[in-house]
């Protein structure tokens, strides 16, 4: 699977998809649906199935690998949004997580709320990603001295 000398793109990958992980278990267990999203988001990252599941199995939290760029903050807050809407049930706890996990990935303490409600609530309407993204950078730029994608 990956070896004792890992790349630091493999280490983010590996790190966003324990987040995912995190997440789908947030409302105890993981759903077939978030199970696929979660592998999906692996392949998309240049993995093979067969990996993401052995990572998913053999789940040790890694510590945080944090992108290195605005626009793969916004990804990485946006997969975990997606993926808590993948079984049409949302959770608190799952809520509370995203919001927690924008906040650890850079956001303002202050708009991290907003952003994961505008990001689930354009998911949930159907708007493609990069409009989402466009959105969410206006608000971000009107409520200043927040990271920019």
């Amino acid at each position: 699977m990956f070896g004792f000398f890992e790349n630091e793109q493999t280490k983010k990958v590996k790190s966003h998809l324990m987040n995912l992980v995190t997440l789908a278990k947030a409302d105890g267990h993981i759903d077939e649906r978030e199970m696929s999203f979660i592998v999906a988001v692996g392949k998309k990252n240049g993995l093979r199935a067969d990996d993401v599941r052995s990572i998913i199995a053999n789940a040790n939290a890694p510590a945080l690998v944090l992108p290195d760029n605005d626009s793969e903050r916004f990804d990485q807050i946006f997969d975990l949004v997606d993926m808590m809407l993948a079984d049409g049930v949302v959770d608190d706890n799952e809520m509370d997580f995203c919001i927690d996990m924008a906040e650890k990935l850079g956001f303002r303490k202050a708009i991290v709320g907003v952003l994961v409600r505008k990001i689930s609530l354009g998911v949930k309407d159907g708007l493609p990603r990069e409009q989402i993204k466009e959105e969410s950078q206006s608000f971000l730029n009107y409520n200043s001295d927040v990271k920019q994608f």
